[in-house]
């Protein structure tokens, strides 16, 4: 692994500063916005920009590389979000701060795919997985740290969204001074609705809810825990809990999913978060409560994503894979647009607490329909299924068709070498057998 990381390290220093950045303009926006007077509905609106931004980002992009290449892209794109984060505190109105947010989205996703296409030109197929992995842990440790450098400062003034603008500015610098290569770049054609839900109605049904849900995590936690009073330091902690959870519960649910029936295990996950909702829900705002909440739902929304794209690659043919990737990030986008504004409206006419309802609510209806689809379609042996591997929701297109396609040659590989070892102890059984014929004595 140490090796691996040589090879990579700049690459990766970079995607931790970006995600410094950018995790801290997340909660930065529900803070600031509570400062400002913003209404819940309108945050909602201002949050559901970015996740519209980043989904046409991720289409855009690609075209726009094989045009003028990554370079200009990539600085093209980090330029405005430098400019974008620092123009928050200058004009604080719901609509301004939307077009912002659209903006920063479609930014942060062209630098995904212009680094992850960097990342994955870095690696080989022995490393590919390993450098995955490493890449996963870098985002969420950037996240996770971006909360702590906001209790070094006063959402009331412009301080801190210079220090996410200067950090996003200073990421570029080890990626591109250690990208020397140019990769090709070019993300599949999503698959049409109609046949990814022909071919996974699980997938389809429960990565679309699991998009409510995540950017209801990440877009709506800061705005709840303004609404309940909670401390800065306390707001960076609860949103630091969510994905803290995704860092501990992602290697044990994945290396359950490689050994079971994996409906049960996103019913199981599913069912787990919404009786952690539910915990947040009847916590009273006690804060104990509230941070293990957090922990769970957010440890359990992770994996579950991932776990939605390894059962969608079970069915599926390597050449399939790249086109559903493609269609199950679209529909994950479109869920991360209106579940931020399904949440707004409820906090703004149920009250903060509806927060957890929501969520609750949406992990509840995966469970359920997990639990249908068990009835619908017979499990698949485990021996047949494809490898789990760790993908973020943030991360974009590139790297799920990049992390799809790895999985499944290396299940692929796995049975081919299970399958030459069988033969090979069949064989070496059968030349005992006709030795030991040998040796009988003739009458």
């Amino acid at each position: 692994m140490i090796q691996v990381l040589t090879s990579v390290w700049a690459l990766l220093i970079g995607v931790v500063l970006i995600m410094l950045g950018n995790g801290m303009h997340f909660t930065l926006i529900g803070l600031r916005g509570g400062i400002e007077g913003f209404s819940s509905a309108e945050l909602a609106i201002v949050t559901s920009g970015y996740f519209a931004g980043f989904l046409s980002g991720a289409r855009i992009t690609p075209r726009m590389i094989k045009r003028v290449g990554h370079v200009r892209v990539f600085a093209a794109l980090g330029s405005f979000t430098s400019a974008g984060l620092i123009a928050f505190p200058l004009i604080a109105e719901p609509w301004a701060w939307t077009a912002l947010r659209v903006i920063l989205g479609f930014c942060m996703s062209g630098i995904y795919v212009t680094a992850e296409s960097w990342l994955n030109d870095a690696s080989t197929n022995e490393t590919r997985g390993k450098v995955l992995s490493a890449y996963m842990i870098a985002q969420t440790l950037g996240i996770i740290g971006a909360q702590g450098l906001l209790t070094l400062g006063d959402a009331a003034n412009s301080a801190l969204f210079i220090v996410a603008s200067i950090l996003v500015s200073i990421s570029f610098a080890p990626i591109l001074l250690s990208a020397s290569s140019v990769p090709v770049t070019e993300a599949a054609r999503p698959m049409g609705l109609k046949e990814l839900f022909a071919g996974s109605p699980l997938s389809t049904v429960g990565i679309f809810l699991l998009g409510c849900v995540y950017a209801t995590q990440t877009g709506m936690a800061a705005v709840y825990g303004t609404q309940i009073e909670m401390t800065t330091v306390q707001i960076a902690t609860f949103v630091a809990m969510l994905f803290a959870g995704a860092l501990v519960f992602q290697y044990p649910i994945g290396w359950l999913s490689d050994r079971m029936d994996r409906r049960k295990l996103i019913f199981g996950a599913a069912a787990v978060a919404m009786s952690a909702c539910m915990l947040g829900w009847l916590s009273g705002n006690q804060l104990v409560f509230m941070m293990c909440a957090a922990f769970v739902a957010g440890g359990m929304t992770t994996p579950l994503y991932a776990l939605f794209l390894a059962y969608t690659n079970d069915f599926l043919s390597l050449e399939e894979m790249p086109a559903a990737s493609g269609g199950l990030v679209l529909t994950f986008g479109v869920g991360a647009i209106l579940g931020p504004l399904i949440a707004g409206w409820s906090m703004e006419h149920l009250g903060p607490q509806s927060f957890w309802l929501v969520l609750a609510g949406t992990f509840a209806v995966i469970a359920l329909y997990a639990l249908y689809r068990m009835t619908r379609r017979e499990a698949l042996p485990v021996e047949e299924t494809e490898s789990y591997v760790s993908v973020l929701p943030t991360a974009s297109p590139m790297a799920v068709e990049t992390a799809g396609v790895w999985a499944a040659e290396q299940a692929e590989a796995a049975a081919e070498e299970a399958a030459a070892e069988e033969a090979a102890a069949e064989e070496a059984e059968a030349e005992k057998a006709e030795a030991a014929e040998d040796k009988t004595p003739k009458a």
